[in-house]
């Protein structure tokens, strides 16, 4: 009954950041600003970072990307943007650009039950996942939530 009850928390949690993502919208104007409310080491930091940039990889496509995107100063956007870096690809903050070959970036980080929710937003899709916390950095707790935006197909 116990292992019950850790999975069903689990799973409230992930079904209530899916109804929360599904009610925020981005708008015409852009994204959502980046925001971290969880406390995490830099080593828990640099593990979920690494592990969101290998699945945004998958998505956007390896390096060949410019990311666009405003690092908030915790250690969570710091360990982004250097995860991004090491994937190859180029990132711009405040320059104006050509905004066709762009792909803007926004990151949520909140803290649930002693887990970590992670949300990386574009204006193509959502990448969403939760995290444990440990000493040596932080381990996925659930399965990668992608939701696309716009037509299928696009990514």
């Amino acid at each position: 009954m116990h292992g019950f009850s850790l999975f069903g928390r689990l799973a409230a949690a992930l079904i209530c950041a899916g109804l929360l993502a599904g009610c925020q919208t981005l708008g015409q104007v852009g994204l959502i600003q980046s925001t971290v409310t969880a406390q995490l080491t830099p080593e828990a930091a640099s593990s979920v970072a690494s592990d969101m940039v290998g699945m945004l990889a998958e998505q956007a496509g390896p390096g060949n990307t410019t990311i666009r995107f405003t690092p908030d100063g915790s250690a969570f956007g710091q360990a982004l943007h250097v995860s991004l870096q090491s994937w190859g690809y180029a990132i711009v903050t405040d320059q104006k650009t050509d905004e066709a070959n762009i792909l803007a970036l926004a990151y949520t980080v909140d803290e649930f039950e002693g887990a970590v929710l992670v949300r990386l937003s574009t204006l193509r899709f959502d990448l969403t996942r939760m995290y444990k916390p440990g000493a040596d950095g932080a381990s996925p707790v659930s399965p990668l939530s992608i939701r696309q935006h716009g037509s299928a197909g696009t990514a």
